[in-house]
């Protein structure tokens, strides 16, 4: 069966002829080398171009990435070698490297090395931490070099492909070749080495159409590949699947099986003659050079062919190699998170197709391998062949350990298997474009995901989402829906479906309505999940390590890279991941906190009760986030460790006793504050009076006092305010307490004589004189002129009618006064309050000049809710750090 291989253009752009890509192995980016003589980096996730080099006005036929210099090397028509540094984009050096056109560069895996090869045919090595000195010149071939490719498996070894016709390999240190391969008719164009497992291969294209495979140990050619109409350009053994692929100037890339050397499928994107492609360790990303401009395609997967039981046995795929590990096999070794993991890998063997996708069966027996449209089941210890098929398009097990499905490349027609023999198979009626196992067969098509009984493949239910995964969890009644940027988490219900399947009037034509219950949606993109109890662990398009449980969702870890969720291991109490690359790594998740957080959310609290102890105690603060999440707050504030938290929890249930508790703790202000507002609302006035005194609330105190007819509360406040710098609750203290002078006295030690005078000239006539010297002589330092304009009313009564009559009103209201205190023109005391409206004169303001002798019968009031707004409105704000009341 042919392989099944994805391809996806990732990037492309339009541009002159490019001669050269390359790809960088640890960015995203993509070098192009044109043939208008410049050099162009592409990043090929966001499509834009993040580098341009004006290399010379000629063509540059080769150009390489150099990361761990940060570089780019480049060669050209006019027989020069340039090196810039890609991140300043500053030309580190430049010489002339030949007599003749530059053809390729080859930069050596681990040595400060590069070997440039000529149309003067020569190749030559030069070393950059000698001064770019070339230490080596090879001869032997006698026409055009036209590329030059080191060993991958043997780095000291590097090929040639010459328009001489021939393919030599060398040896670094060595004038001759070590031997040549004879076969083409026609100019070699280009070659590469075979990078996985032990076959010695090497591959070459050239000008008679043909693309030859050779056995470097026995020199010889196995195998010809025919089909291009036009010369070969270039040749690529992927380094990651098992595929060859060789570009030609027909304008298609072929691609090929780099076993059975059967032709899979051909790219053509238009873009006319191919001229170069490349490729990246570790990636199955594939960069191809055209006339026209470049492409990056994706070929496969990325994801890993591996896969993890329940006791930690890990299976997975190199290549075609089989092998196994043991995570509980670690040692005495202390495991930290995120670090990777040392493991003993014991070889399995080589499996007969090449897998893409390998899953253990739910008990961990057996082991499925897909690939090539092929599945092969083995057991898992030894990898015995048990059951094989070929034609399917995919794998999947029922929750049933000895059940599963394939769907058949007829596209819809799906088999069912029990104990490895077919046990029934149905096509179903809105087609299938993919499968998922668990609890129920669900079918993906077009529009919908349908669920079906394993045993009577019944329809379910059907809903309308096209789902990328599906996770069902261990007892069946809850699933994770994957799509392509949410989650859904529904909860299903079995005994709904046996009696509507038992009426069989409750079922519709999309299934059983009360099957499934949206539980919640959840806006992130799921790469790999598994289920643990109720929560479901996963990792997502951001590279976040998170668990759902219950409406909440808790980051374990932030990943450095793209990992692949394996599985939970409950006695070790860790999550496990891989990468790629297949290296382990694991984040510690304690059962516990699983196990209680599943119980909570059955509410099953006696066990969750159980599992309580045996929670660590770095974990109980986000146990208690998630009862709170929940509903059970008191539960939370005795579980949660943090005082903060605590508190919080305290104020949302009105547990007064625990927060004053907390707030003793901590003395926080901010603590206090919010107590203070808690009591207020639960009527504890005292409790809230000595929370806004614990937090230096002066206006809350004021408002206390005076909301209450404290006055003893409101002069001790006053008194207080002004020692501390509160000056506006200061003077609102006095003058609701009728104390006149101490808010005059107040004005004039904040240095504001002029509010003093216009406030006595209302309220306190009789002072008025005094504090109008005063404000003359304050005014008198900043401007003379205006001080003299004041005018003092023993000097000018003339401009100061009534006066007699207000300082007559002010000394019976003094009169009247209780015994050692003025009166009050506020709601505190009523007589004080009748004195003071009574006493409020129509006078004249006193900032007219003396010469001027002008009347002004404004009135100026001066009452307490003129002080608590700001400046901009001409109101009083005198508070050493100018905070108004807002009272």
């Amino acid at each position: 069966m042919p392989i099944r291989l994805d391809v996806k253009r990732k990037f492309s752009a339009r541009s002159d002829r490019v001669k050269c890509v390359d790809l960088h192995p640890q960015e995203p980016w993509l070098l192009a080398s044109l043939y208008n003589g410049t050099v162009h980096i592409w990043d090929f996730e966001k499509s834009s171009m993040v580098k341009q080099f004006e290399v010379v006005d000629l063509p540059v036929r080769s150009a390489k990435f150099v990361p761990r210099k940060s570089w780019v090397i480049t060669g050209s028509d006019d027989m020069t070698v340039r090196v810039f540094n890609y991140n300043t984009l500053d030309k580190v050096h430049m010489f002339e490297a030949h007599t003749d056109y530059i053809r390729c560069i080859a930069v050596h895996p681990t040595q400060p090395y590069i070997l440039t090869s000529s149309d003067d045919m020569l190749i030559k090595l030069w070393d950059w931490d000698k001064k770019w000195q070339c230490t080596q010149v090879f001869e032997g071939h006698t026409h055009y070099v036209m590329q030059v490719v080191f060993n991958p498996k043997d780095n000291n070894l590097f090929a040639s492909a010459s328009l001489d016709r021939h393919v030599k390999v060398w040896q670094v240190g060595q004038q001759v070749p070590n031997f040549t391969l004879e076969g083409h008719d026609a100019g070699v164009n280009c070659i590469d080495y075979f990078q996985g497992g032990e076959k010695p291969y090497l591959i070459s294209g050239a000008d008679d159409k043909l693309v030859k495979i050779w056995d470097y140990q026995n020199k010889t050619c196995v195998q010809t590949l025919e089909g291009h109409a036009q010369n070969v350009s270039s040749v690529a053994f992927h380094p990651e699947l098992p595929i060859i692929l060789t570009g030609s100037e027909d304008g298609t890339v072929r691609v090929w099986h780099s076993s059975t050397y059967r032709l899979e499928t051909t790219l053509n994107y238009g873009l006319d003659r191919v001229w170069c492609m490349a490729h990246c360790r570790g990636s199955n990303n594939i960069a191809l050079g055209y006339d026209e401009g470049s492409i990056l395609v994706k070929l496969g997967r990325e994801e890993p062919a591996m896969s993890m039981d329940t006791s930690g046995k890990l299976i997975f795929a190199r290549h075609s190699e089989i092998q196994q590990a043991n995570l509980r096999n670690l040692g005495d070794v202390e495991v930290k998170d995120g670090e990777r993991l040392t493991l003993a890998i014991k070889d399995m063997g080589s499996c007969d197709i090449f897998p893409q996708t390998i899953q253990h069966n739910p008990n961990g027996r057996f082991v499925v391998m897909v690939g090539d449209g092929e599945y092969i089941i083995s057991t898992a210890m030894a990898l015995r062949n048990k059951a094989f098929g070929s034609g399917i398009q995919e794998f999947v097990w029922a929750a049933d350990s000895s059940e599963y499905a394939i769907r058949d490349f007829s596209f819809s027609k799906i088999k069912i298997f029990k104990n490895f023999k077919e046990k029934k198979s149905f096509t179903p009626s809105y087609g299938a474009e993919g499968i998922y196992g668990g609890n129920l067969l669900g079918v993906r098509s077009s529009n919908s995901l349908a669920f079906y009984s394993w045993d009577s493949l019944e329809l379910v239910r059907r809903i309308m989402i096209v789902p990328q995964k599906v996770y069902w969890c261990e007892n069946g009644d809850q699933l994770a829906i994957c799509t392509d940027d949410s989650f859904f988490i529904l909860r299903f219900d079995q005994s709904a479906v046996d009696t509507a399947f038992e009426n069989k009037d409750d079922i519709s034509e999309d299934g059983v309505e009360e099957a499934f219950d949206v539980v919640t949606e959840v806006d992130e993109t799921v790469r790999t999940g598994v289920w643990v109890g109720d929560c479901f662990i996963y990792s997502n398009s951001v590279n976040r390590l998170n668990y759902f449980v219950g409406g909440e969702i808790v980051t374990i870890s932030h990943l450095d890279r793209v990992m692949y969720l394996l599985g939970y291991l409950p006695k070790e109490n860790r999550v496990y991941l891989g990468d790629k690359d297949v290296n382990v790594v694991s984040y510690a998740l304690p059962l516990s906190v699983l196990e209680y957080q599943t119980a909570v959310m059955r509410k099953d609290f006696d066990t969750a009760d159980k599992y309580l102890p045996q929670i660590p105690s770095d974990q109980r603060t986000r146990v208690a986030h998630f009862l709170e999440k929940q509903g059970f707050k008191k539960q939370a504030l005795q579980v949660t460790t943090d005082p903060e938290h605590k508190f919080e929890i305290a104020i949302a249930i009105k547990d007064l006793k625990v927060a004053v508790q907390l707030a003793r703790e901590t003395e926080s202000e901010l603590r206090w504050k919010q107590l203070a507002d808690l009591a207020l609302t639960m009527s504890e006035l005292g409790l809230a009076q000595q929370c806004l005194k614990e937090a230096k609330d002066y206006n809350g105190l004021l408002l206390l006092a005076s909301s209450t007819g404290d006055r003893d509360a409101v002069r001790q406040l006053a008194n207080d305010a002004r020692d501390t710098g509160k000056n506006n609750v200061s003077f609102l203290g006095h003058f609701l307490l009728g104390d006149l002078d101490a808010c005059i006295d107040l004005l004039v030690s904040t240095g504001r004589p002029a509010e003093a005078a216009l406030f006595a000239r209302t309220h306190k006539p009789s002072r008025m004189s005094s504090l109008v010297k005063i404000w003359k002589e304050e005014l008198a330092k900043t401007n003379p002129k205006a001080a003299e304009s004041l005018a003092d009313p023993t000097d000018y009564p003339n401009l100061f009618p009534e006066l007699e009559e207000s300082l007559d009103l002010e000394r019976q209201r003094d009169a009247n006064a209780p015994a050692g205190v003025a009166a009050e023109p506020s709601a505190l005391a009523a007589a004080g309050a009748e004195v003071a409206a009574a006493s409020t004169p129509a006078a004249a303001t006193t900032t007219t000049t003396a010469e001027d002798d002008v009347e002004d019968d404004d009135d100026f009031d001066l009452d307490a809710d003129d002080l608590g707004d700001g400046d901009a409105d001409g109101d009083m704000n005198f508070d050493d750090d100018d905070e108004d009341l807002g009272i």
